[in-house]
């Protein structure tokens, strides 16, 4: 039971949100202002909120300028700059203006922002650019390589410019011939025009600096009320999200839950990415107010470990500590030496480059320390939670949740323990075994419980010295979580000086997908793969699939083929995974094995794969199709518009148009069997994506969100937001019956170990209810206004699953 806080917890509870909203907005001021000192201000939030609105714009006037230099309209002046503009699209080169532009204009350096500069920069970078595209133009493989082996130890473009430019020739590849300050500045300048005029943000600004006339490129007035808004929006998201010190405020449809102050910062809503009109049911809205009322505390075996791996810097699994890298020491003839000063250069540059790769690394680690600090000394605290659009819970803070990493997953523990059992102590069991892994989360009750009595001693060890007995644990799938796990079962169960218990013990449904697409199709072939049904010993979907398939793949892959092998492929085509996905995951899975497939073996591997599945698991194969036939049937006979589309040009270069149709259905909604209300809203968005050389992959957002419908994003999103929200569903009507401490990942639920039978005859109980006393199957398809009937395949009873032992195991 929840006691109501008192007003000293309330006032404390306050005073801490507000500290977050003020080291929220701190930290994002700290982080625009460092950014502009670095002259990276198109990094900011206000740089690139503001680039993604002007690139369609000045795409366009590069093109109508490109077009009027090509027909020879522009005059002489242009005769150069359109020889260089020749070597790069228009989209690349305004990613490359804008970028630049931002960067020296905002930057804090002295005279960073002279016109003459801000040009020069722009058309070095642009030249950069062009020089990175010779180097793959004419050695694709070398520069590749030298990407691979070279770029992880190099921090800024230039630096990688630099390394890659001295490499290729030494390699004598063909020479590329060095732009002149000229063009740089001529080309710069024309780029620059192109802005300023496509946005009007920036005007030169002339001011008389003793004998000299400078010209300095500075943001118009109209330009700083924009950023002035855009970072007082910002400023609305930026608090900090840590747990509460209190109960979180109840939700509901007519108000704001969660923290405190959230009603009057607006920063989170009920449901994430959702139409904020829909009205949610009450066993949603119960649901989550249920777990938010769940308490927690920090786990100080693992806070003392992980402090003192942290002070010793030696990571383990998801922990990754700040290494520090000494510079090496000067040279005593560093001033007269050119050698010396030279190698020392390089030398102070290598550990330079470890350091940022370090601190980059290592900043989950950093931030979750931070806030163990903060909540380490609370004998209880809790989690604001909210909903996606699906209905799926999540918690609003980054860190110290159930949803985090191994590690941060490993520092909780229940608040309100509870006396422990000899049931307890099973369970116990099964969380060390299932932790350390190695295939034992396949193994059966019986053998996890055996393993568990076999490595006393080890888990005596680990419990006893952690610190001098490394190895012994960080080799676990989930070290830190076995390492809590060894510790609560020695004192629980071998010392028994511990007589209470608040250990998260986690279970996993069997390939959620498949499980509730079994009880939609009512396919009993797939619920026993899935141990919706009873066995003895635990199935395994993936095995069965993998030699399926065995008889269709190259004979060459033959022994070292397995479950491994396609259980990321077979996991994901519930969720529409396409073959594209099949490929990366089967071609990863072999290289893991030191397999390396060429491409035509890996078609044939893929399609023998997904074969597999249409054999093995047919009712949820024809689900998934019958969801993305009707899905497509759905929208076609929505509304109709009409757009005119440039199909070509006409002698006199004037485009040729012609009209076509697209669809503006607005979406589709349905309720699930616990009544939440899933909206799902998607429509087409015009991008671009480029892949730049030295600045990387980017995006170009042609248009805001369009009003025609994204009919295949449409077809491949309904059947995995329809597996979503029904395991989410799933979650939702269990816990009307479980009152005691619960923590949930999706289709994963944690318990104390003494309550995890009744948390499993629960869920059994309401999968049953869910699929048996229901056929949800049909009434999603009225809801959709499906034309034809769901294939059902009939021959499955889902209150069979109440004497599944593993169907979460």
């Amino acid at each position: 039971m929840t006691l109501k806080p008192s007003i000293a917890q309330i006032d404390e509870q306050v005073k801490l949100e507000r500290e977050a909203i003020s080291l929220g907005l701190k930290r994002l001021q700290d982080q625009t202002i460092k950014l502009e000192n670095q002259s990276y201000a198109s990094a900011s939030i206000y740089g690139i909120s503001s680039i993604e609105t002007l690139l369609p714009h000045l795409i366009k006037r590069i093109e109508k300028t490109d077009k009027r230099i090509y027909e020879g309209h522009n005059g002489v002046a242009f005769k150069d700059i359109y020889l260089y503009l020749q070597l790069i699209d228009s989209q690349s080169v305004a990613v490359i203006a804008c970028k630049l532009a931002f960067d020296k204009i905002f930057s804090y350096k002295d005279k960073s922002n002279i016109a003459i500069n801000v040009c020069s920069a722009i058309g070095h970078a642009v030249e950069d650019e062009c020089q990175m595209r010779h180097y793959e133009k004419y050695a694709p493989g070398l520069l590749a390589k030298l990407k691979e082996n070279y770029w992880h130890r190099a921090c800024g473009t230039q630096q990688k410019l630099t390394i890659i430019r001295t490499l290729m020739n030494r390699y004598d590849v063909k020479q590329w011939h060095k732009w002149s300050s000229a063009i740089h500045v001529k080309l710069g300048g024309w780029l620059l025009d192109c802005i300023m005029e496509s946005s009007g943000w920036f005007q030169k600004q002339t001011i008389r600096e003793g004998r000299k006339t400078i010209v300095y490129i500075v943001p118009t007035p109209e330009f700083m009320d924009i950023k002035d808004e855009v970072m007082a929006n910002a400023e609305l998201f930026s608090p900090l999200a840590w747990p509460m010190l209190i109960p979180p405020k109840d939700w509901s449809n007519e108000s704001s839950g969660g923290y405190l102050l959230n009603e009057v910062m607006h920063g989170h809503s009920l449901v994430r990415r959702s139409d904020p009109a829909l009205i949610q049911g009450e066993t949603p809205i119960a649901f989550l107010n249920k777990i938010q009322k769940i308490a927690y505390r920090l786990n100080p075996f693992i806070i003392k470990v992980a402090e003192t791996l942290q002070q010793q810097e030696i990571s383990v699994g998801k922990f990754l500590p700040i290494i520090h890298y000494d510079l090496p020491p000067k040279p005593v003839d560093i001033a007269d030496n050119k050698d010396a000063r030279k190698n020392y250069r390089r030398s102070a540059a290598e550990v330079m480059n470890k350091r940022a790769a370090e601190f980059k690394r290592n900043c989950r680690t950093r931030m979750t320390m931070e806030a163990v600090q903060r909540f380490k000394d609370r004998e209880r605290w809790y989690i604001p939670w909210s909903f996606d659009y699906r209905g799926r819970a999540y918690p609003i803070p980054a860190f110290l949740t159930p949803q985090d990493t191994d590690f941060g997953k490993s520092l909780l523990n229940f608040a309100d323990e509870t006396y422990i059992t000899d049931r307890g102590c099973k369970w116990l069991a099964f969380q060390c075994a299932t932790t350390w892994g190695h295939s034992l989360d396949k193994s059966t009750w019986d053998e996890r419980l055996e393993w568990v009595s076999e490595n006393i001693p080890l888990i005596t060890r680990v419990a006893k010295d952690p610190i001098d007995n490394l190895g012994d644990w960080e080799a676990a799938d989930e070290p830190w979580q076995f390492l809590s796990a060894c510790d609560e079962y020695y004192h629980c169960a071998i010392l028994k000086d511990r007589k209470t218990t608040g250990l998260p013990v986690a279970t996993d449904a069997t390939c959620s997908g498949l499980q509730i697409l079994a009880g939609l199709a009512r396919d009993k072939r797939t619920a026993q793969l899935v141990n919706v049904l009873p066995s003895e010993r635990p199935q395994d979907a993936y095995e069965v699939v993998a030699e399926a398939a065995r008889s269709n793949i190259p004979p060459s892959l033959h022994k070292v083929w397995d479950r491994k092998a396609v259980k990321r492929t077979v996991m994901t085509i519930p969720y529409n995974a396409k073959p594209f996905s099949s490929r990366s995951y089967i071609r990863d899975a072999l290289l893991e094995k030191g397999i390396e497939i060429n491409k035509d073996d890996l078609t044939i591997t893929v399609q023998a794969v997904r074969d597999a599945m249409n054999e093995i698991v047919p009712g949820p194969m024809a689900v998934m199709k019958w969801i993305e036939s009707e899905i497509n049937i759905a929208i076609r006979k929505g509304p109709l518009d009409y757009k005119d589309v440039k199909v070509g040009n006409n002698e006199d270069g004037t485009p040729i148009t012609k009209k076509v149709k697209f669809f503006t259905h607005k979406g589709f909604t349905w309720v699930t069997p616990s009544g939440f209300v899933v909206n799902q809203y998607i429509m087409k968005r015009e991008i671009k994506r480029l892949q730049l050389q030295l600045l990387g992959r980017c995006e170009v957002s042609l248009a805001k969100y369009t009003n025609e419908t994204d009919l295949n994003r449409h077809k491949a999103a309904t059947a995995p937001n329809l597996i979503h929200s029904l395991d989410a569903s799933l979650l939702h009507l269990s816990m009307q019956e479980f009152n005691n401490p619960i923590a949930l990942i999706h289709d994963s639920v944690l318990c104390r170990c003494v309550d995890m039978d009744e948390l499993s005859a629960i869920i059994r109980e309401t999968y049953m209810h869910l699929f048996a006393e229901r056929d949800y199957l049909n009434d999603f398809a009225q809801q959709i206004g499906a034309e034809t009937e769901p294939p059902i395949t009939g021959d499955l009873q889902p209150e069979s699953v109440i004497n599944s032992t593993y169907f979460f195991c």
